[in-house]
C-alpha cells in the first residue's frame, strides 16, 4: 500500500525545506531539527501533578518526568523515548506522555536517558534500568503497591522497553505486566529486505539507522550483545505479554516483526498489528499524521485488556 495521503503530503513539504539528511549532521544540529519539527502544537492534557525526578545511575543522574492523571491511578506506564539513542527527549514526548497518562488512567514516566555520542552503549540500558528500578520501588505512591508496572517506548526506546523486560526477567523482578514496542528497533541486521527497500528510505532511512549506530555502538560486535541487540537473545521465553506496532514503510518493519515472531514462538502472548500506508515516526506525530491517533488508541486498547485481567493477547493483524 501507497503512504498515507497525509504522510506523503508531510515529505513533500519536508522535501520543498530543503533540510539536510539526518546522516549529514551533528548530533547537536539532529537534535535542535527534533525540536524545531515539535513545532508550537497545542499542549497535551492537564495532570493531576507533574514531577521532575533525577534517578541515581552508573556515573551519573537521569532526569524523570512523572506524569500523574486525575483520579486513581491505575498502574504505571515507564516510557523510552525515541531518537536512536541520539536525539530526543523530555520534551519532545511530554504530549505523548500526557496523552497516554489520560486514556489508560495510569501514571506515565517518562525516562530521559543519556544520549549518544557524549554516553555510547550501555550507558542508555542502564539508565533505562536505573529509572524501571525506581518507578517500582516508588510504585506505593506513582499508583498503588499492587499497581501493575508496563514498560513501553517506540523505536530506539522500544528496544530499551524491551531490553527492560529482559532484564527485569533476568534479575528476577519488578514484575513486568505488558511491554508495548513501537517499531522497535530490535537488530543490528542492516540487510534486510525492509532495510533496502527504496520505498522506506523516508525520515528514517538505512543511512540515518547506520549514522544512529555509529555514534550509539561504534564497536560492530557490541552491537551483537542481546543488551544492544535484543533479537540476538538466546531466549525468549517467560517475558511479559507484549503489544508490537510496525509500519509498513519503514527499515525497522522486518525486525520488528520477526521479534514478535519470536515471541510467540516461546509461548509470550503477543499483539501485533502492522500499520498499513504508515512511516516510521508516525505514532508520535500527534498533531502532524492521522495515523498516530489510530497508533494511540490501538495502544490504549491493549493497555485497557491488560489492566482489565482480559485474557492474554494471542492476534495478528494488519491495517
Amino acid at each position: 500500500m501507497a503512504l498515507d495521503q497525509a504522510t506523503a503530503a508531510l515529505l513533500e513539504e519536508l522535501a520543498a525545506s530543503g533540510l539536510a539528511p539526518l546522516q549529514e549532521l551533528t548530533p547537536a544540529e539532529a537534535r535542535g531539527r527534533m525540536a524545531a519539527l515539535r513545532g508550537d502544537g497545542p499542549p497535551g492534557p492537564d495532570m493531576a501533578a507533574v514531577r521532575g525526578p533525577r534517578v541515581l545511575a552508573s556515573g551519573g543522574f537521569v532526569p524523570l518526568r512523572v506524569l500523574v492523571p486525575a483520579g486513581q491511578p491505575r498502574g504505571v506506564i515507564v516510557y523510552y523515548h525515541g531518537g536512536g539513542w541520539v536525539i530526543g527527549g523530555l520534551d519532545d514526548y511530554d504530549k505523548l506522555g500526557r496523552l497516554l497518562a489520560r486514556r489508560t488512567g495510569c501514571t506515565v514516566v517518562l525516562v530521559d536517558y543519556r544520549l549518544a555520542p557524549e554516553y555510547r552503549f550501555p550507558t542508555a540500558v542502564d539508565d533505562s534500568w536505573a529509572a524501571l528500578r525506581w518507578a517500582d520501588q516508588h510504585r506505593g505512591e506513582l499508583a498503588g503497591e499492587q499497581a501493575p508496572l508496563i514498560v513501553a517506548g517506540d523505536s530506539a526506546g522500544g528496544n530499551l522497553a524491551a531490553i527492560m523486560a529482559m532484564r527485569a526477567r533476568a534479575a528476577a523482578g519488578p514484575p513486568i505486566a505488558l511491554q508495548v514496542l513501537v517499531y522497535p528497533v530490535t537488530d543490528c541486521d542492516l540487510e534486510s529486505t525492509s532495510y533496502r527497500d527504496p520505498a522506506n528510505q523516508l525520515m528514517l532511512s538505512r543511512d540515518s539507522m547506520v549514522w544512529f549506530w555509529d555514534h550509539y555502538v561504534p564497536d560492530p560486535d557490541a552491537r551483537l550483545h542481546p543488551d544492544a541487540a535484543p533479537l540476538r537473545s538466546a531466549n525468549f521465553a517467560d517475558l511479559p505479554p507484549a503489544v508490537i506496532l510496525t509500519a509498513e514503510h519503514d527499515v525497522l518493519r522486518d525486525e520488528g516483526e520477526l521479534y514478535a515472531t519470536r515471541l510467540m514462538k516461546a509461548g509470550v502472548p503477543v499483539s501485533h498489528r502492522r500499520f498499513a500506508g504508515q512511516m516510521h515516526g508516525f505514532f508520535n506525530m500527534n498533531d502532524v499524521l492521522p495515523g498516530a491517533a489510530d497508533g494511540l488508541d490501538y495502544v490504549t486498547a491493549a493497555i485497557e485488556e491488560r489492566l482489565a485481567g482480559a485474557p492474554g493477547l494471542s492476534e495478528t493483524a494488519s491495517a
